[in-house]
């Protein structure tokens, strides 16, 4: 065990931030970064699609061809023409109609770019977003919001995102009642990530989350709606996999359960009011 190890009590949740709009941050994150292109537009014309040509909605959605002027480019490499046509599907209203998209009406738009798709000032560039529904409705706060979460992304060792549990073990402390576990996780990128929980001997629990190779004195709790957090609270998976700590005895590995635990309880729940796209 390491004495000098300073964390953020596992059982202190780090504060809610207020929302300021409509949507969760993890939803926003979810878009953002999936999206190599993310938009303000307004609503320049829309047309609902008839059945026939809309293979594929789900129920209880209507498919529309839109047509929308550029505002201001929030992310995306390479030119872009100043109108920009695309595909939404959106929920039917009250009535069971498609919903009225009113010209100027302003959206956040998260896409990619279509091959070959023209970029002149004067044109139209097509682009395809990332979810059936990833037109959203705009507001400063959304965009504020997205704004922050696409500044954390391009940081030189911003957070990768999480795809599981590598390995990990738990071994007893010096004295009775200490412990330690660690666990090393996946990542898209390969980059090391990994969580250590340290026990005292009166039964209270520490952990922290390196985005690194090294755990330093500094290492704390994830603040709520930071990248670091999106990438664990919606990440990790909501059991440890005991398979991953091979060579572990049972006891030892049903503590490190209840220290991933501690660790999933601290993060809290990553609330979503839409499904992520599929990547």
């Amino acid at each position: 065990m390491n004495p000098g190890f300073a964390t953020v009590s596992a059982m202190q949740t780090a504060p809610t931030a207020t929302a300021t709009g409509p949507f969760t941050y993890a939803d926003i994150a979810d878009l953002a970064t999936a999206a190599p292109i993310a938009l303000h537009a307004r609503i320049h014309s829309a047309a609902a699609l008839k059945p026939a040509q809309a293979v594929g909605v789900a129920a209880g959605h209507s498919r529309f061809y839109v047509e929308a002027d550029v505002v201001s480019l929030i992310r995306g490499a390479g030119p872009l023409a100043a109108r920009v046509n695309y595909l939404v599907d959106l929920p039917l209203d009250a009535r069971g109609k498609p919903v009225k998209l009113k010209k100027k009406q302003p959206v956040l738009l998260f896409a990619r770019p279509v091959a070959g798709a023209s970029a002149g000032s004067n044109s139209t560039s097509s682009i395809r977003l990332v979810a059936p529904d990833a037109q959203l409705p705009w507001d400063a706060a959304t965009e504020s919001q997205l704004r922050a979460i696409l500044t954390e992304l391009v940081k030189p060792g911003a957070p990768p995102a999480i795809t599981g549990i590598a390995n990990g073990f738990h071994v007893p402390g010096t004295l009775p009642g200490e412990g330690e576990t660690q666990l090393f996780l996946d990542t898209s990128t390969g980059e090391p990530v990994s969580l250590t929980v340290l026990t005292a001997a009166n039964g209270s629990r520490r952990w922290a989350a390196a985005f690194g190779e090294i755990v330093d004195g500094s290492a704390e709790v994830p603040a709520r709606n930071t990248l670091a957090w999106y990438r664990l609270a919606c990440g990790l998976p909501r059991q440890l996999p005991l398979n991953k700590l091979a060579g572990t005895a049972p006891e030892d590995r049903r503590k490190a359960a209840s220290d991933y635990g501690v660790v999933l309880g601290a993060l809290g729940d990553c609330a979503r009011t839409r499904k992520p796209p599929v990547r």
